[in-house]
């Protein structure tokens, strides 16, 4: 009896000195947990599954000490690489209204937009601007017309930029003119309007200004004020213009032919069989490539339609008409201030003679080609376009 006695004291000893250390073992690991994640519950304690089995194992054997303090290491090592991602993740800058590659900047250092005033090269930036112009008119120039274009330079104000595109190279000449001392120049040999106003008339580039006039080099401007003709451009609201052509010089369509009993027209009657609709072209929303005047907003949509590989331009003034809505009141022509067209073959000469063609010959042709090749690309757009949308296609409206 003896015997047995003392053994059930032993085995309560042991039970109790269990108890008292795993007990002690609970206190400390909920004390670490209550350092380490103070706002913690239990349902956000992802414990790995690798470290549950042993935790449950052990509980008919007793908590090993060990299998604790392995499962706080896993679950400190988890969350600092948890605080750190989110770290990293509010501390860059990704703002995706920002312009296409400007994401990583903040958005108050964006500057998306730029013009064509020249400034100083010291004191403050502040303070070189005496003016900024509201309007911009550019030519595609050959110093032969240097007389014309210096006539037609001096109908704009100083609310003008002025920009001579040079097709052949020759720039300093020019210099004998005050007013191109503060005009920009670009040069590229052989490249039409089209060409520079694709690489160098970029919407953001030419945000300041309200109007953007793109002319040709052999316009005469004797019965033509610019000031005025932004007046009448308002007063009318069309966002795409041309001044009036004389009868008698350089006319293939009706619809640009100046009426002197106008200030300005907006539709015309043309040969039988031309117009399908008197609101489409060239009966109305028409205006010709010679010497179109955009508002900003006309031009941002335009720009997007130039084809970078086709620098005749030929096609465009029929689908002007997709930039402003609606097309048949926002387009039109300007009688009171009207032009001549002088008909300077002058891009033709820019040419090259192939095949026992003149130079002019080829550069026809290749006019006529880029037409046909607008014309294809702009109807096949919309049907790839009412296709996507899954609807049937209206008639195409590229001419």
């Amino acid at each position: 009896m003896g015997i047995i006695g003392r053994s059930a004291i032993g085995r309560k000893q042991n039970e109790t000195m269990r108890l008292i250390v795993t007990t002690f073992v609970g206190i400390i690991f909920g004390f670490l947990i209550g350092l380490s994640f103070p706002t913690l519950t239990l349902t956000k304690l992802n414990l790995p599954s690798r470290v549950l089995p042993s935790i449950s194992e052990d509980r008919n054997s007793g908590l090993s000490t060990q299998t604790l303090l392995n499962a706080l290491s896993t679950l400190k090592d988890k969350t600092n690489t948890t605080e750190a991602q989110n770290l990293n993740k509010t501390s860059k800058i990704w703002v995706p209204s920002n312009p296409r590659g400007a994401e990583k900047l903040p958005p108050a250092i964006v500057a998306a937009e730029s013009d064509f005033y020249l400034r100083r090269l010291w004191g403050k930036p502040s303070e070189d601007l005496t003016i900024k112009q509201k309007y911009l008119v550019t030519f595609t120039v050959g110093y032969n017309q240097k007389n014309n274009i210096d006539a037609a330079v001096k109908k704009f104000s100083e609310n003008f930029t002025i920009l001579l595109f040079h097709y052949d190279g020759r720039t300093t000449e020019w210099d004998e003119f005050e007013w191109s001392k503060r005009a920009i120049h670009v040069s590229a040999r052989k490249q039409t309007k089209w060409w520079y106003a694709k690489r160098f008339l970029h919407p953001n580039i030419v945000a300041p200004y309200d109007y953007i006039f793109v002319w040709d080099e052999d316009l005469g401007v004797e019965h033509f004020n610019a000031e005025e003709y932004i007046k009448l451009v308002r007063k009318h609201g069309l966002e795409i213009s041309q001044p009036g052509l004389e009868p008698n010089r350089g006319l293939t369509w009706q619809m640009t032919m100046r009426r002197g009993d106008h200030e300005v027209h907006k539709e015309t009657a043309e040969k039988p069989g031309w117009c399908s609709d008197p609101r489409l072209p060239p009966c109305a929303a028409f205006v010709e490539i010679m010497a179109p005047v955009f508002s900003r907003d006309a031009w941002r949509c335009v720009w997007h339609m130039i084809q970078n590989d086709l620098v005749h331009g030929w096609g465009l003034d029929f689908a002007l008409r997709k930039c402003v809505e609606p097309a048949h009141e926002k387009i039109g022509v300007v009688d009171a201030q009207w032009i001549v067209h002088q008909t300077v073959p002058s891009l033709g000469n820019q040419g090259q003679a192939e095949n026992g063609k003149a130079p002019w010959q080829g550069v026809r042709e290749r006019c006529k080609n880029e037409w046909k090749m607008f014309q294809n690309r702009f109807t096949n757009a919309e049907k790839a376009y009412y296709k996507s949308m899954g609807i049937d296609p209206p008639n195409s409206t590229a001419r």
